[in-house]
């Protein structure tokens, strides 16, 4: 690399002021010779056109790469001053600091940094290039957690993401990048559409490798058959000499271009000062070419080009379909982080005028006005201020069915305007919305690993050093035993180290808790808990809490009778009228039945609009709609309109709501807080499962056994409060139970927190969801039937894997050990139990 130090100074030195040094910047930058902006490096011939990024007012061209994504990485952190206040160019490779300077920008000042749960501390999450399979995974943890001051580092192997949470006093951001750089990885700031960037061109790479494995295997084969084929003494030396350097030409692609992968891994783990999984599979290739080689050069021997090709192959293919389930299986988590528009389309002078000019989304304010088109996605929560349409919630709650959205209701960020053009006003920023807290929670969900796969990694470090040494013992004693020959011992020692598979250890618990999770989210339930579906295979209880958990919590219509000789839906949309622009919580009952009902009608009801509307607190609303005066409210209130109430059966329990016209009855409207339809099916599928099902309410003794007795529920406990609630979960717990809690509401956060396994519905409290292990997107309660049937058959996959990847290391390295297993085969079962273990946690995502 050429000394930069006789390369033209930088572009700007130290400007007195913003404005003055952005015009400096500017100035110099014309001028500026053809180097690298960032670092000063001559720009190669060869250099992309995408390697440039806008910096002080133009675009600055830069040698590779590399100073392209740390120059962006910078601009993105807001610190284009690095730029306008430096005195030298940035730090190359020869330079004796491993990690450039200019990525000490990630400050343990930044806001995002500070740590919820410790001020002490400080946490972020990173997107890490160059994962390549679990044993990255199991490095880089082991990495990070031995670097002074590192409290965690969590990397989900579904997502590629890191979460590192680290002490402010005892280290920076700049030490936890320097040290998997050291390791061979390169980390930054997560950004969705960058590291989807990062996981196609790796998988195109991976691609690549794989197509020149195959080929130099085919080709290899091609050149061995005939020394297989031969009878003894057939073959000429000289030609089977000829075939044999053919074979070492190529199988030389395979070694320094397609096993690449296995080189680094190992070396990454050796200057890690550990040993990984890739430390054998390196191991094994290394000593079969090395011996075939060796043996070319003396012109005899055994060599193994065809096994160290075909071993190649096929691991690369067994990593491609790791890779490709990896992927698969984050997929829907991926998918909430692109759900969010790149902008939104503003209308400043509403509602005088609907030209609407094209923002940012990220910049949206709260109170502002903006034009939904249909396709489109909700960039921010808001409520409609115009218009009536359809929203596809699909990717927010697993819904299927579009759901209507009228004048007055709220729309979340992430949703599809799936019908009309519509306009709203913003009521949460967009970093607020309701998509961006589901994403926080996810980002959440892989932060920490189950105990099950804890213990799988540390199974599968000792299970290499085991290797290891037993690979050395069964070299010594097959040399030994030919007397002092490594004829068959050296092979036998290579088989012993291919055969092998620790990743299958590893991936068996990661690849099947990923897909697991994966459908439940498209069943409508976000996993953000690491231990949510082992611990909900063991719980114990199933404790429910009542209020918009079992039941609605909210007032739903649940009869209508007509009083005269008017229609249900008559009535039902002349109430919806004069209870439009209520917030009553029974008149947003009516007005959500009415609204049902009339999307159900393809829209009947849009004709329908009361006028002089006066509403009487504490009795009710009247209005004029076609010309007649109607009342809608209690009974007292209908009744001097309409005369003496006639006579009529009220659900017990149920509020009624009266609608009369002059001297005419026409309906009774109940509403109350109702139990939900799939509460009973929910009871009764835990209670055949062997679990005690609790109900434990704040709610009135006499209301909550109500509820308790008409779903089957034999323990029900009523009118406790929060602090009793915890009390009584702990108490259960002392007992040894294993306690889920479904809860809804904020006097429910700390019981959630408390318990084993939570649930909190999608519809309720934030401060409740944030202390559960899992959220209800769909907002029904039987999503946690689902959830326990996706946890026992995910943990019934896990058995299998274990069972699998134990039962093939234990019947395999015997067998190599013993002679019974050549290198090439040995690959082929190695590369085929890693698939296995792949293609089995796949079925979790088809419910199989």
């Amino acid at each position: 690399m050429p000394d930069t130090s006789t390369l033209t100074p930088p572009p700007v030195l130290g400007a007195s002021s913003p404005a003055a040094a952005s015009a400096t910047a500017a100035a110099a930058a014309a001028a500026q010779p053809a180097g690298c902006y960032h670092c000063g490096l001559p720009i190669p011939s060869n250099a992309k056109a995408e390697w440039k990024v806008h910096i002080a007012g133009a675009d600055q061209a830069m040698c590779c790469p590399g100073c392209t994504a740390v120059a962006q990485t910078i601009m993105d952190l807001g610190q284009e001053s690095y730029y306008l206040q430096r005195s030298e160019y940035a730090a190359t490779a020869e330079g004796a600091q491993v990690l450039p300077p200019e990525l000490q920008l990630y400050d343990n000042a930044d806001p995002r940094f500070v740590c919820s749960e410790n001020p002490g501390e400080r946490e972020t999450t990173l997107a890490v290039d160059g994962i390549r399979c679990a044993a990255c995974v199991w490095l880089i943890e082991q990495r990070l957690n031995q670097l002074p001051g590192v409290a965690s580092a969590q990397l989900n192997v579904a997502t590629e993401r890191l979460y590192v949470r680290w002490r402010s006093d005892d280290c920076r951001p700049g030490d936890i990048l320097a040290a998997l750089h050291t390791i061979g990885y390169a980390a930054y700031p997560y950004d969705a559409a960058r590291h989807s960037e990062q996981q196609q061109q790796a998988q195109r790479t991976l691609g690549r490798q794989l197509f020149v494995a195959g080929l130099s295997m085919m080709q290899v084969m091609m050149y061995v058959a005939p020394a297989y084929m031969a009878e003894d003494g057939t073959l000429d030396d000289n030609m089977a000499q000829l075939m044999r350097w053919a074979s070492l030409l190529l199988t030389a692609p395979a070694i320094f271009y397609s096993a690449l992968p296995f080189w680094r891994g190992a070396w990454s783990s050796l200057r890690a000062r550990a040993l990984g999984m890739d430390v054998p599979v390196a191991l094994g290739i290394a000593a079969a070419f090395g011996a075939s080689v060796l043996a070319t050069f003396q012109g005899g021997g055994e060599v193994y080009y065809d096994s160290v090709t075909m071993f190649i192959f096929l691991l690369l293919c067994s990593r491609y379909l790791e890779l490709r389930a990896r992927r698969k299986a984050g997929a829907a988590l991926e998918r909430l982080q692109h759900a969010l528009p790149a902008s939104a389309t503003v209308l400043a002078d509403y509602p005088a005028s609907q030209q609407g000019t094209l923002v940012k989304a990220a910049a949206l304010e709260v109170d502002q006005v903006i034009m939904i088109k249909p396709g489109e996605a909700v960039a921010a929560d808001c409520v409609i201020l115009q218009g009536r349409t359809a929203l596809d919630l699909s990717l927010l709650s697993g819904e299927s069915a579009p759901i209507a959205k009228q004048v007055g209701d709220q729309l979340p960020g992430g949703a599809i305007n799936a019908s009309n053009m519509i306009i709203a006003r913003v009521t949460q920023r967009v970093q607020d919305s309701t998509l961006s807290n589901l994403v926080k929670l996810i980002d959440r969900a892989g932060r920490d690993k189950p105990r099950i796969a804890q213990w799988a990694d540390d199974v599968a470090a000792w299970f290499v050093l085991a290797l290891l040494l037993f690979a050395v013992a069964t070299f010594g004693f097959w040399f030994w035993l030919d007397g002092y020959s490594a004829t068959r011992a050296w092979p036998i020692a290579i088989a012993v180290l291919v055969v092998s598979c620790p990743c299958a250890l590893s991936l068996a618990t990661p690849t099947a808790l990923a897909a697991g999770t994966d459908r439940l989210l498209r069943q409508g339930v976000l996993v953000t808990g690491a231990q949510t579906l082992e611990t909900l295979h063991r719980a114990s209880h199933i404790v429910f809490d009542k209020t918009g958990t079992l039941t609605y919590g909210r007032p739903v219509l649940q009869q209508t009778t007509t009083l005269g000789l008017m229609e249900q839906e008559f009535c039902l949309q002349v109430a919806a009228a004069l209870d439009a622009a209520s917030a009553h919580p029974l008149a947003r009952a009516i007005v959500q039945a009415a609204s049902a009902a009339d999307a159900a009608a393809s829209g009947a009801g849009a004709d329908w609009q009361a006028a002089a509307v006066q509403e009487v607190a504490g009795r009710g609303v009247e209005g004029v709609l076609h010309n007649r005066l109607y009342r809608l409210g209690n009974a007292s209130f209908v009744a001097e309109l309409s005369g003496p109430v006639p006579a009529h059966v009220v659900a017990d329990g149920a509020t009624p709501v009266y609608l009369g016209v002059q001297d005419q009855w026409l309906a009774c409207f109940a509403l109350h807080d109702g139990i939900r339809a799939e509460a009973a099916s929910t009871v009764d599928y835990f209670r055949k499962a062997g679990k005690t099902v609790v109900l434990l309410s704040g709610d009135h003794e006499a209301l909550a056994r109500k509820v308790g007795d008409q779903l089957g529920i034999s323990t029900t406990i009523g009118g406790y409060l929060p602090d009793e609630k915890l009390a009584f979960v702990k108490k259960l717990q002392q007992g040894g139970a294993v306690v889920a809690m479904v809860g809804d509401g904020i006097n429910d956060a700390a019981v959630l927190s408390a318990a084993d396994v939570s649930f909190a519905m999608g519809a309720g409290a934030a401060l409740a969801q944030a202390h559960a292990d899992a959220v209800l997107l769909s907002g029904r309660i039987d999503s946690v039937v689902d959830s326990a049937d996706v946890a026992r058959r995910t943990m019934g996959v896990i058995r299998q894997n274990l069972w699998w990847a134990s039962l093939y290391n234990g019947v395999a390295i015997p067998a190599a050990a013993l002679g019974w297993l050549n290198p090439w085969l040995s690959g082929v079962g190695m590369a085929l139990s890693s698939a296995v273990v792949v293609a089995n946690a796949l079925r979790l995502r088809k419910g199989a």
